[in-house]
């Protein structure tokens, strides 16, 4: 049987009959999905470190100023 006979046959269940198979499918599906879980994951911090230090606040003021003041 094709996935397109498949899909035609579940067109015409009722809506309910529809939810129920969804219910039974999906935990099968997630049984089936591959999990990586040998690489955690890096946080945001983590994948930032390489950026260096964030500016201070008087930088970013600065910055502000700077741009603004060419609008004037």
């Amino acid at each position: 049987m094709t996935l397109e006979q498949v899909l035609q046959l579940a067109k015409q269940l009722s809506l309910s009959d529809k939810v129920r198979l969804i219910e039974q499918l999906a935990p099968e599906i997630q049984r089936e999905l591959p999990h990586n879980h040998s690489q955690p994951r890096r946080s945001l911090w983590g994948i930032c470190a390489d950026l260096g230090t964030a500016p201070s606040a008087e930088e970013i003021d600065d910055a502000g100023r700077d741009i603004w003041a060419n609008f004037q």
